[in-house]
């Protein structure tokens, strides 16, 4: 660490491979079947919200529960079952990407900005819906991009809506802090410096490890042919199961939100082992 921090003041892309070369060495991570791996993509969503509610902006943020331990499901807890505060709000489909991400910054008309971190969930297993919307036939199988899913939640706003995303019984309640401007924090603590940080299982990997992914041939529409590339892990999540299975943060705002739902390629990952 000492020498890695004495080159970064000076490095160039020759000094730094080298470096990495001389002090590590690849191995290849295996999933526990053989087959490969899947790599995903998240990023910081920035939306807007209100303080006060109103037809359109009528999901609460929601601040830990006092009862959290008996909560139930997304369906009883949009019926009123937890004993909490509404932090702000938002639009329905909005509140359900922000916490499928986690965290993100919310906008006010007023020029204030507020950010939403992670504060507990309701301890349900999270449940995606873009299989189930495809096999009622809602959206076509190459077309469950983020946004996708995203514009026919908004289009169909109201009992419909309400009904597919509570598919997904997991619930996060967050808590707000004024918006510094900043990266977002993984579960290592630190901010995740965009496209070099993935979300990883914490039971196969050790916060900190430095990685080398390759994910080529992603299926659905708009997504970028391929990602590969040194990163650290430095994020969980709780879709994020096995040794071969990561997920890319892309950074903060619309464009990175747009590119991030169109990542679903299959992954190699090589863990980098300091040299004794």
């Amino acid at each position: 660490c000492r020498d890695a921090r004495a080159l970064a003041a000076r490095a160039n892309p020759s000094d730094a491979r080298a470096f990495l070369e001389s002090r590590f060495t690849a191995a290849e991570v295996r999933t526990d079947d053989g087959g490969r791996g899947l790599l995903t993509a998240y990023f910081a969503p920035e939306y807007p919200a209100r303080r006060v509610p109103d037809a359109e902006f009528d999901a609460p943020v929601l601040s830990r529960p006092t009862n959290l331990s008996s909560v139930g499901d997304r369906a009883a807890i949009e019926a009123g079952s937890a004993q909490s505060s509404a932090l702000a709000w938002m639009k329905a489909e909005d509140l359900f990407f922000l916490q499928i991400q986690g965290s993100g910054t919310l906008t006010f008309p007023d020029g204030a900005r507020l950010r939403a971190a992670y504060a507990a969930d309701n301890g349900a297993k999270f449940v995606g819906i873009a299989r189930p919307m495809t096999e009622e036939g809602l959206l076509p199988r190459d077309g469950t991009s983020g946004e996708a899913i995203r514009g026919w939640l908004a289009a169909h706003r109201g009992p419909e809506a309400r009904r597919v995303m509570a598919l997904n019984p997991r619930y996060i309640f967050f808590i707000t802090s004024p918006d510094d401007g900043n990266e977002a924090t993984g579960a290592a603590g630190v901010p995740l410096p965009a496209r070099r940080s993935v979300a990883v299982d914490p039971s196969r990997w050790t916060y900190g490890e430095a990685a080398w992914i390759e994910a080529d041939g992603g299926n659905l529409r708009g997504a970028r042919a391929s990602y590969r590339g040194l990163v650290m892990t430095l994020d969980t999540g709780s879709a994020i199961r096995g040794p071969v299975r990561a997920d890319l943060y892309i950074g903060r705002g619309d464009a990175a939100g747009h590119e991030a739902g169109a990542v679903r390629h299959p992954l190699r990952m090589w863990r980098l082992i300091p040299r004794g």
